[in-house]
């Protein structure tokens, strides 16, 4: 039973890098690839990052380092830009896991939640309002647009999830493994920093 997980997380890790699909997904898509019935059980989303990390580390060691940076760097554009909305960095961006198929994702806890609408009204920026699921499990309005990174020579997703203010303190507890699950601003600049030590 334990290395059919495994080999689900394996074949989900291959689509997450390879396809920038999201681990819900990825697993679902896996198990339909391997012909697997559709009830079987799923491995859980830590077993699928190990496997990311580990596809990367075989088979993009190589460029992987630099496509994270520029995730990062254009992240922090944008948290700079939203920076009065408390953004967090979460998912593949923050943890590390990201190549240049993944979307970056922010979190930003508002006083009121059509105040970021309103901030990229004013800027002109050119978005897509989308209903998508929270850390929580919740519903979440989302704001998702592209953005180009000159780094990679491509438009990146940007996903800016709203969040009502008192949401911040729920989510700043740790993982399952004890780690921030999202980084403020300054934590996106200490990563960058440390990176380049």
């Amino acid at each position: 039973m334990e290395s059919l997980a495994s080999e689900i997380a394996a074949t989900a890790a291959r689509m997450v890098v390879e396809e920038g699909l999201e681990y819900g997904a990825a697993k679902r898509r896996a198990v339909k690839q391997l012909g697997l019935p559709a009830r079987t059980a799923l491995p859980d989303n830590l077993a699928v990052e190990d496997a990311v990390l580990e596809y990367i580390e075989l088979f993009c060691a190589d460029t992987q380092p630099a496509e994270l940076r520029a995730l990062r760097e254009l992240a922090l554009v944008w948290m700079e830009r939203m920076a009065e909305f408390r953004p967090h960095l979460t998912g593949a961006v923050w943890q590390g896991t990201a190549t240049r198929l993944s979307d970056i994702r922010i979190q930003l806890f508002c006083d009121d939640p059509k105040s970021a609408e309103i901030r990229l009204i004013d800027h002109n920026v050119d978005y897509e309002p989308q209903t998508v699921q929270g850390f929580r499990g919740e519903p979440v309005e989302a704001l998702s647009l592209g953005s180009p990174c000159k780094a990679l020579g491509e438009v990146i997703g940007v996903h800016l999830l709203i969040y009502d203010l008192d949401d911040l303190r729920g989510a700043l507890l740790p993982d399952a493994r004890g780690r921030a699950p999202r980084g403020n601003l300054a934590a996106v600049q200490a990563l960058l920093k440390k990176a380049e030590a």
